[in-house]
């Protein structure tokens, strides 16, 4: 049975940490060939497994030692049916690979779990286009029909939730939140901002959560913000506003760039892990529920320990 399925620990406002950019920390550091930005294919043999194992010992290691909790989440971002597709793996590989990706968080879950740092493992969806880019837009009802095998895999795997990632428009999300709601399983939806704090769409923050809850009846336990630095919203958090109260989750970037100047950058720009620390305190600070943090692109094991030290 999931660990915590029925009752997430970080609702209870305690804090969590998240994991940090898998993608950039695999190419840049590790000099790993990520076709597509995709990392589950590693997953279909042993070393690959090994070293995503790794990765996520090395996080939840800071957790243990600093007794906070953390939200991993699987590296399945890929996983699903168009880029598996333009990846050369059929539906009863992406089916197989979900639920590996599982299987390797269960075992560090197992490893780390001791009831004071709590390891809940997540199941990551990331977009049907590019996480930057919404490009040609589906319908509610289409997003659900793409994204439910992916949520259901994940689900019968034994993930505690499911976490969709760098979202740029309302109604994927929404697809995403149904297919959740009909495999019975959390979900946190995550959306991605340009450096004016709005979504590639134009939308503001508070207009997709509050229709994504409008058309879901407040579906996701949380949302989340992701693949953006913290000065790109930082104003837009600090109004007070009762909404942000749904706003439980924090994936920054490394980097100030904008998404357009990153898709262009050949060198990693991995900020200051220090200073992102600082500006994770003063979002913690003007966010009432603010409580699961974390990285995304550009950031490392080295962040993650910033932003823990800086918050703890």
């Amino acid at each position: 049975m999931p660990k915590y399925r029925s009752a997430l620990p970080q609702l209870s406002g305690d804090l969590f940490l998240t994991d940090s950019g898998l993608e950039t920390v695999l190419i840049f550091h590790d000099e790993i060939d990520l076709p597509d930005f995709a990392s589950f294919p590693l997953l279909d043999d042993a070393c690959g497994r090994q070293v995503i194992k790794d990765y996520f010992r090395r996080h939840a290691t800071i957790a243990k030692n600093n007794g906070v909790g953390i939200v991993m989440e699987s590296p399945t971002w890929r996983a699903s049916a168009d880029w598996g597709s333009r990846l050369g793996f059929e539906a009863e590989d992406l089916e197989r690979l979900n639920r590996a990706a599982m299987d390797v968080l269960k075992e560090v879950q197992q490893e780390f779990d001791d009831g004071v740092t709590r390891v809940v493992v997540s199941g990551n969806i990331g977009p049907r286009g590019d996480g930057y880019d919404p490009g040609i837009m589906m319908s509610a009802e289409d997003a659900e029909w793409y994204h439910l095998p992916q949520v259901t895999s994940l689900a019968d795997a034994r993930a505690d939730m499911i976490c969709a990632l760098t979202l740029n428009y309302v109604e994927e999300a929404i697809g995403i939140a149904r297919a959740a709601q009909a495999n019975d399983i959390p979900v946190a939806i995550a959306f991605t901002v340009e450096t004016d704090g709005k979504l590639p769409t134009g939308q503001t923050i508070q207009e997709a959560v509050e229709a994504v809850d409008a058309a879901t009846d407040n579906g996701p336990v949380y949302y989340m913000i992701n693949c953006a630095h913290p000065t790109h919203f930082d104003d837009v958090v600090s109004s007070g506003e009762d909404w942000l109260a749904r706003i439980q989750g924090v994936r920054a970037n490394a980097s100030i760039m904008s998404h357009a100047e990153l898709d262009e950058m050949e060198v990693l720009d991995d900020g200051n892990p220090h200073e992102l620390g600082l500006q994770f305190r003063a979002l913690k600070a003007a966010m009432p529920n603010l409580n699961v943090m974390g990285g995304c692109c550009g950031t490392d094991h080295r962040h993650i320990e910033a932003i823990c030290h800086s918050c703890t």
